[in-house]
């Protein structure tokens, strides 16, 4: 097996300042940040604390956080400040810290208006099929993230790629998050990550969605991040493009997905193993001899 997922295309996400290149045998990136946007404040302290940490690694970020998160569990749940005011926030990140920016859209008219702050388009695991969500995306020239549906088989991501390379754009992510496995519970087959790097696209394993425990305390989401370091190891092992991950300051207090985020004080030292893990993989060559 390949020491990186072969012959995945290097995508630029971002400008001259703050582009960070991902895929083709690039380092490890990591894509971070809370689940939602809780207050200005709070992203803003997480987003310098992130950069800080990914700078000391050598790791290049992309700051992740969500305006709006349309699908949680109960109605009662948070979502978020919504487009306006939450792009205002993520305009503001990408201001302070020139960090490229990513965050989820969910309906198609929300496209255009996020990609004139978000560097990068993410579509949601549930929302992977929905043609005119893809189409909509594609068509701002944006990079797309496109997350893997619990419900799909890796192979089949190549009819999704093919509806946004339809619009002419070739900036795209594949995300794996984990695939159903009973109820409420996911399971990520290490088999799907090269499967992924077969579109010829960068691969993102997303760790802490994949230590989800989908509706798992009723009325919200549990989790086990426990496995965390596990599974991205396991991913930096196979040679990932990029690990996402969900990171919260105080995850007992988060507002959404709390229970699987990593605590943002255990991230420097993780961060540096994987880094130091995700660099070996890279040197290795199927000759076995190091670069």
């Amino acid at each position: 097996m390949a020491a990186r997922l072969s012959n995945t295309r290097t995508i630029t996400v971002g400008g001259v300042r703050k582009g960070v290149r991902i895929g083709g045998g690039q380092p490890l990136v990591l894509i971070a940040g809370p689940c939602v946007i809780e207050s200005e404040a709070h992203a803003m302290r997480m987003a310098a604390r992130l950069v800080r940490i990914a700078a000391v690694a050598k790791v290049p970020l992309i700051f992740k956080a969500s305006y709006d998160k349309a699908n949680r569990s109960s109605l009662d749940s948070y979502r978020g400040p919504g487009l306006d005011a939450g792009l205002k926030v993520l305009q503001r990140i990408q201001d302070r810290f020139g960090v490229p920016i990513l965050s989820d859209i969910h309906e198609p008219a929300q496209a255009a208006r996020a990609a004139e702050v978000c560097d990068v388009l993410q579509i949601p695991a549930f929302l992977s099929r929905q043609t005119d969500l893809l189409i909509a995306a594609g068509r701002t020239g944006r990079v797309v993230n496109i997350k893997k549906a619990q419900f799909l088989s890796p192979g089949e991501m190549a009819n999704v790629v093919r509806k946004i390379v339809s619009t002419g754009n070739r900036n795209i992510i594949l995300t794996e998050r984990g695939v159903s496995f009973g109820y409420q519970n996911l399971v990520v087959d290490m088999r799907s990550l090269p499967i992924l790097a077969k579109t010829g696209y960068p691969v993102v394993l997303d760790v802490t969605h994949a230590v989800q425990l989908p509706g798992g305390q009723g009325t919200s989401s549990g989790g086990q991040p426990e496995f965390i370091e596990p599974l991205a190891r396991a991913g930096c092992a196979v040679g990932v493009d990029g690990l996402f991950l969900e990171v919260h300051d105080r995850p007992a207090r988060a507002l959404s997905d709390g229970s699987n985020a990593l605590p943002l004080d255990r991230l420097p030292a993780l961060l540096g193993r994987l880094a130091e893990l995700a660099k070996l993989v890279r040197s290795w060559n199927p000759r076995g001899r190091s670069r």
